[in-house]
């Protein structure tokens, strides 16, 4: 029936679109564009498992041993695969989750089960999983909530490989019915199933639960998937095998559209995929505005092998290597030489182009075991950055003698996080002094002349720009950082997310401020973070006077365009 408003209802509480009476699911936008197809819901196998009880204990303990191996095994071969499809800095969270099946309390729990309980591993294994969520969704720390669906995502993995060995199922993994293009529909999707699907195959992504913000959604997006996310309980099997139009531009989903609806969107797809086509025209030309003034366009990268895609998206160089994920990869502090050989690949693949190395950002949500770091409260304003590399300068030491060991292999540049005071700087380079005095004793080569930076990521920073500047060749703003800090809204949490506003006064006058002192004092000013990729705000960033804007590498041409397009 209708309401006042003549919104039309199905018995089931659907909306109705008035004029050709389409069913329509409304969510939330994780990765925008058009997708057709059959709706196909995900089929996995057993999640819930019954306690058997076991004959001997050592054999069962040995049995769930055997799938942890396995499982390790092919979260390797998953990282690999992944490097190219999502580059280094997702794919890392298959290293992370081969870390947590090492995590001594995880195994020795699942032992403890079998043995105190004479039960089955899966059983064990699922009943561990369950406790270690709860767990983690307890804690105050968005980044290890985050946590409590990779605890479910590896436990299923090892229940899925034990099935396999005993002979329960066939093989591992998810399925869905696809007989051409599909649209899959799911509660939610683990990061390792969305990374297994075929592109050709799965045209868009919807779901109940998730969230914009997720391993998934950021997946789905490096992957060029249309996604919807968060539709609720109306998303149900019900519609398996309805056709479906995904509307991720307002996150709708429109059910057994009828032919206008049809023809609508498939005009709406033609458009954009000629828009991609157009785009192609900037490659290899000069980034400039309509008036002839030139920006710097470069691209963000994690790893030796994202340059190939950095390479690709034509950028003019690179405006923030994350040199933390050489960290985050390694088992144990990686050594001078080691990440030496990195830096000097990722410089000699960029050839004359410009290279942005950020020294190390752990701390907040990137840690790694062997750092020790001691919990906190609230990481992200704890023992991070460049605060942790001057409280451990042998570490920082390490890292920027690689890095200038490396200079001579390309047009390097070197840029330190989190600074919020002058002291922090000029201690900064007096490290650097040492190192490069070190570097001559010992007769090893290296350029005496690389262009220092600072990350502008803090209110504090950002206040006294007029101070810093003189200290510095250039400024990177991180607006990332800088509007969770100036807003006193933490950027992990998911219910916070209406009050980071990038776009707040007091976040653009920061900005403003910044870019007036770095030009006052003869330095350039650039942008990495994802205000860089923005469209919408990029006319303001060109008025302000941004110099260099360091994107994702998909954006590299379609920010390109739009800037030729700006005056």
């Amino acid at each position: 029936m209708y309401n006042q408003k003549k919104t039309l209802y199905t018995e089931d509480g659907d909306i109705l679109n008035e004029k050709h009476r389409n069913l329509t699911l409304k969510g939330t936008t994780a990765n925008k564009g058009i997708a057709f197809g059959k709706i196909s819901f995900l089929k996995r196998v057993a999640s819930e498992f019954d306690k058997v009880k076991i004959r001997s204990i050592n054999a069962e303990c040995e049995r769930f041993e055997k799938a942890r191996q396995h499982a390790i095994t092919q979260l390797s071969a998953l990282y690999e695969a992944s490097l190219e499809k999502l580059g280094e800095q997702n794919a890392v969270l298959f290293q992370i989750h081969q870390m947590m099946l090492d995590d001594p309390d995880y195994v020795s729990s699942i032992n403890e089960v079998i043995r105190k309980e004479k039960a089955n591993a899966e059983y064990a294994v699922h009943k561990v999983a369950l406790r270690f969520e709860k767990q983690f969704l307890e804690m105050d720390n968005d980044y290890m909530r985050g946590r409590a669906s990779d605890v479910i995502d590896i436990s299923r993995r090892i229940n899925e490989i034990l099935m396999m060995h005993a002979g329960k199922i066939k093989s591992k993994g998810i399925s869905f019915e696809s007989d051409g293009p599909v649209i899959l529909a799911t509660d939610d999707l683990a990061p390792s199933e969305t990374v297994q699907l075929d592109q050709h195959t799965v045209t868009g992504i919807i779901t109940t639960k998730g969230s914009d913000r997720s391993h998934t959604a950021i997946f789905a997006r490096t992957m060029g998937i249309p996604t919807v996310v968060c539709i609720g309980s109306k998303l149900t099997k019900r519609y398996e095998g309805k056709f479906a139009i995904i509307d991720a531009n307002t996150g709708t989903v429109y059910i057994d559209p009828d032919e206008e609806t049809i023809l609508k969107f498939n005009e709406i797809k033609k458009t954009d995929d000629a828009q991609h086509s157009h785009l192609e025209e900037f490659r290899g030309v000069p980034t400039k505005t309509r008036s002839g003034r030139k920006i710097r366009l470069y691209a963000n990268s994690g790893s030796l092998s994202d340059i190939d895609l950095v390479k690709a998206s034509d950028a003019e160089g690179i405006g923030l290597f994350r040199s933390e994920y050489i960290y985050l990869q390694s088992k144990d502090y990686p050594t001078e030489d080691e990440q030496f050989e990195i830096y000097k690949e990722v410089l000699k693949g960029m050839g004359d182009k410009k290279v942005i190395i950020r020294t190390l950002d752990i701390g907040a949500d990137k840690t790694a075991e062997y750092f020790m770091l001691k919990p906190e409260d609230n990481p992200a304003m704890g023992l991070r950055a460049i605060r942790l590399c001057l409280s451990n300068r042998a570490l920082f030491k390490t890292q920027l003698r690689a890095l200038y060991r490396a200079s001579v292999y390309g047009n390097l540049s070197i840029m330190v996080p989190m600074i919020t005071s002058v002291e922090e700087v000029t201690e900064t380079k007096k490290i650097i002094e040492a190192v490069k005095k070190e570097l001559t004793e010992q007769h090893l080569e290296f350029k005496d002349e690389v262009e220092f930076g600072i990350m502008i990521e803090t209110p504090a920073a950002a206040l006294i720009s007029d101070e810093l500047a003189p200290y510095v060749d250039f400024f990177s703003i991180g607006t990332n950082d800088l509007t969770q800090f100036t807003l006193a809204a933490d950027r992990q949490n998911a219910d916070l997310v209406k009050y980071l506003n990038p776009y707040h006064h007091s976040v653009v006058r920061l900005i403003e401020m910044t870019i007036q002192n770095g030009h006052a004092a003869g330095i350039w000013v650039g942008i990495c973070g994802e205000l860089a990729s923005d469209e919408h705000f990029l006319g303001k960033l060109i008025q302000l006077g941004i110099d260099e804007m360091s994107v994702v590498p998909s954006s590299v041409l379609t920010l390109r365009a739009k800037i030729a397009s700006l005056g």
